[in-house]
């Protein structure tokens, strides 16, 4: 179980699933969060600290795109910000799970301001996610 420190702000997040067996079993076997409270229309995940929840909402959605360092990115997305052997981890497991990216696991504004590993997937539902890493973390607001 992660301990978590009161003094770090955390985030909550809902998004919308269309099959919460589907969302156990990505956010919990393949991206590999632990399960928190649940109902038959929702769970609660904890995602490195943070309180994210996935409801159960019939639909489809749809999304935007919006292009960054020569990619079709998709407009909404989350993510998480790893470190890097964390986000190479992330991208061998996601590819040993047979997940399909939106944008493959790369290193972009290489050499710039902001150098950042980044990868783009969906969800069961179509959620978008981003993941990426820093080598420096003082980059993460360069300009």
């Amino acid at each position: 179980m992660t301990t978590l420190n009161s003094h770090i702000p955390r985030f909550h997040l809902a998004v919308p699933v269309d099959d919460l067996d589907a969302a156990r079993r990505f956010y919990g076997s393949v991206i590999g969060c632990e399960q928190g409270r649940s109902a038959e229309t929702w769970i609660d995940w904890n995602l490195r600290g943070h309180q994210f929840v996935t409801h159960l909402v019939p639909g489809r959605r749809t999304s935007a795109r919006n292009q960054v360092d020569g990619h079709d990115v998709p407009v909404p997305h989350f993510g998480l910000l790893l470190t890097v052997p964390e986000f190479h981890e992330l991208a061998e497991r996601l590819r040993a799970a047979g997940t399909a990216f939106v944008i493959e696991p790369y290193l972009r504004f290489a050499g710039q301001p902001g150098e950042q590993w980044t990868m783009f997937l969906l969800d069961p539902a179509g959620n978008a996610l981003e993941f990426k890493a820093f080598a420096d973390d003082d980059q993460v607001f360069a300009r």
